[in-house]
């Protein structure tokens, strides 16, 4: 924790009451001050003096451009005061860092202290520094339950603690609920050392190892899992989750209602514009080949080639003519040279790269070892890199050359009435013509109608196909300008006379050029083979937000019910939810049996409105669903029974009265 604002800290004013206050609240055992690059030797000996529990020194560093703890033993604190100086001189602005070098510098034998680096936690330490202090950490500090679960389930991960990393300051009216056990014994740093070493020793709750975590400061939990929340109306539901959201970081939050269907003539406009945006990465990748062909010819101008290659023959053809009349200047040698064709090479340039490429591959290095020997690839780029050299040196001499030429040819032609030649490079115009040819063939291809890409997503679809344009306004919405695009539109059949359509158009950019060819678009289509309807729309959405919540460390959900069927909540979504709880906490507000009892949730929560001497209170009541009992904060219970009769079946005598009738009707 924090107790003194420095450079990497918005001001505030440490408050020694708050700090007792939260101590006792939370029954900490121990606590470490870990001031960003400052260690403040007056103020520790207070707070050690005051609170009741083991206080360790330690100092939060900046190193190499990562957070890590170091935390030492509460002795010898004058030493440490000295070393925490040395990194305080060296950390003066935001940016500054010191090395893994002067951090053994300073403070010598790591192996005296415990070493905790940012592991899943911004900013955290880089690959190349944590190896190079791997032998000295302990374990790695995570910022959620989700990143510690991951971590404690993986032994080739660090141990994971999570810590509360707060401010401690006058005026606080909440305190952090994120906290570490270690079952470790006597209080020492050697014992704490050797107890983070052994994942099954480090745990996010007291009682219930890793399946609970507390997520409120008066001591409510939640499982690591899949939680419920029942309620009456206007019971706490929806304030419970709206609390989880504010104080934890990183949540998926999907509010009762956000997804149903509205009553709008742009819904649907929408939506499809939602999907396209989702999978416009998708698009530029199809079309990001065609891109490369495109820039290739787009400086190509066949016109240009066509009249260069009608003054050569014409001048040719008079030159010939004129023969016997040669003068003196006309009969030079130099009078109707050609100049050498200079061009870098490209094919060259990228050989290198791909030896380079294989000198330098970490990923596959034992399979390239085993087949050619590293001397050789290394000589291989030297002498490619010599060749290269040379060819340059090549082309530098034949420019120069071009440059003699050209002006003893200009000279010269103002010396005589001789027809010149024209020069023109008859390879490049072939070359050319036979690139915009190709140029057509490919994009007729990119026109063609077919199905590009295709992903199921929980019965549903999503079908990415090309087509031709239809018309230039569906051209002038991809472009998203207000740009008329009928003139060139009238050249659509041929794709390169279009392109010069293009081209002519000064308010286009080049660069989006390649996006006017083909039309890309998305279809969502029902488990039939049918676009999907306005609720199977919704439906999409719902599955692609829970999908998504994956790049999240929770997952709320307030009463899916309100607004999809029972069918569709107990198979697609329930069989989503359960996958995805298994990697994260999911909590699912809900008064419907298909989610609330099908879905067989880790832990309950039971919100209640309930009136003691004339006072109307709030509880929260929770526990595991085969649980007989669910218990609140302040110590009452209440009947698990009766909580998932009366929330989810309407009542016992309901549930009876409805069972029997389904029983009179079945077969």
């Amino acid at each position: 924790m924090h107790t003194v604002p420095t450079i990497s800290d918005a001001h505030f004013d440490f408050s020694l009451e708050k700090l007792k206050e939260y101590v006792n609240s939370a029954e900490l055992d121990a606590i470490a001050i870990t001031n960003h690059d400052i260690f403040d030797l007056n103020q520790f000996y207070e707070i050690d003096k005051e609170l009741g529990c083991v206080v360790f020194p330690g100092i939060e560093i900046n190193l190499d451009k990562g957070h890590i703890l170091l935390i030492s033993e509460n002795e010898d604190l004058e030493e440490f005061k000295i070393k925490a100086q040395s990194v305080t001189d060296k950390i003066q602005a935001i940016g500054d860092s010191i090395s893994v070098t002067e951090l053994v510098y300073i403070f010598g034998d790591l192996n005296n202290y415990l070493l905790i680096p940012h592991y899943e936690k911004r900013p955290a330490i880089s690959g190349d520094t944590l190896e190079e202090i791997r032998p000295f950490i302990s374990s790695g500090e995570v910022d959620s339950p989700k990143k510690f679960i991951r971590m404690a389930k993986d032994d080739a991960e660090l141990t994971p603690v999570i810590f509360s990393d707060v401010r401690i300051r006058w005026g606080m009216n909440k305190f952090p609920t994120r906290q570490t056990y270690i079952d470790c014994g006597e209080l020492t740093l050697n014992s704490l050392k050797f107890s983070l070493r052994d994942r099954s020793k480090v745990a996010l709750s007291k009682e219930e190892g890793n399946s609970l975590f507390q997520v409120f400061d008066d001591g409510q939990k939640l499982s690591t899992g899949l939680n419920i929340v029942l309620g009456a109306r206007s019971s706490g539901k929806t304030v419970t989750l709206n609390q989880i959201s504010k104080d934890c970081e990183n949540v998926k939050y999907i509010p009762q209602f956000s997804l149903v269907q509205r009553d709008d003539a742009n819904y649907e406009k929408e939506f499809n514009a939602d999907v396209a945006r989702k999978k416009s990465t998708f698009a530029d990748k199809h079309l990001g080949p065609f891109k490369a062909v495109l820039d290739d010819v787009l400086n190509v101008d066949l016109g240009i080639n066509r009249r260069r290659v009608e003054n050569y023959l014409e001048t040719l053809l008079k030159l010939a003519d004129e023969s016997e009349k040669l003068d003196t200047f006309s009969k030079v040698a130099l009078f109707n040279e050609s100049q050498y064709e200079v061009s870098p090479d490209k094919v060259l340039n990228e050989l290198i790269g791909s030896v380079r490429q294989l000198i330098e591959n970490i990923e596959y290095r034992d399979i390239i070892d085993k087949n050619i020997e590293i001397d050789s690839l290394k000589s291989l780029a030297c002498e490619l890199i010599e060749l290269l050299w040379s060819k340059a040196y090549e082309r530098k001499k034949k420019a120069l050359v071009n440059d003699v030429v050209r002006d003893v040819k200009s000279k010269l032609q103002l010396r005589t009435s001789a027809t010149q030649v024209q020069d023109v490079d008859l390879y490049k115009v072939l070359i050319e013509h036979k690139k915009a040819s190709k140029f057509n063939e490919i994009a007729k291809l990119l026109q063609s109608e077919r199905v590009i890409f295709e992903e199921p997503v929980q019965g549903f679809k999503v079908i990415c196909k090309q087509r031709a344009f239809e018309g230039p306004g569906e051209i002038k919405t991809v472009s998203g300008q207000k740009v008329a695009f009928s003139d060139a539109y009238r050249e659509y059949s041929n794709p390169f006379k279009y392109l010069l359509e293009l081209k002519a158009n000064e308010s286009l950019t080049p660069s989006e050029f390649y996006k006017y060819f083909a039309c890309i678009e998305y279809e969502i289509l029902n488990k039939d083979g049918f676009k999907v309807s306005g609720g199977e729309r919704s439906e999409f959405r719902l599955l692609q937000e829970i999908k998504d919540a994956q790049n999240y460390d929770y997952l709320l959900i307030d009463e899916p019910e309100s607004s999809f069927d029972n069918l569709f909540l107990k198979g697609e979504v329930n069989q989503m939810l359960k996958e995805i709880s298994k990697t994260m906490p999911v909590v699912i507000v809900t008064h419907n049996s298909s989610v609330g009892a099908s879905i067989n949730a880790d832990y309950i929560l039971y919100t209640s409105k309930e009136v003691e001497e004339d006072d109307i209170l709030y509880r929260r009541y929770s526990g595991h669903p085969s649980d007989k009992q669910l218990s609140s904060i302040d110590g009452k219970n209440i009947y698990n029974f009766q909580v998932i009769m009366d929330s989810l079946e309407a009542g016992e005598a309901a549930y009876k009265e409805r069972r029997g009738a389904y029983e009179s009707i079945k077969n």
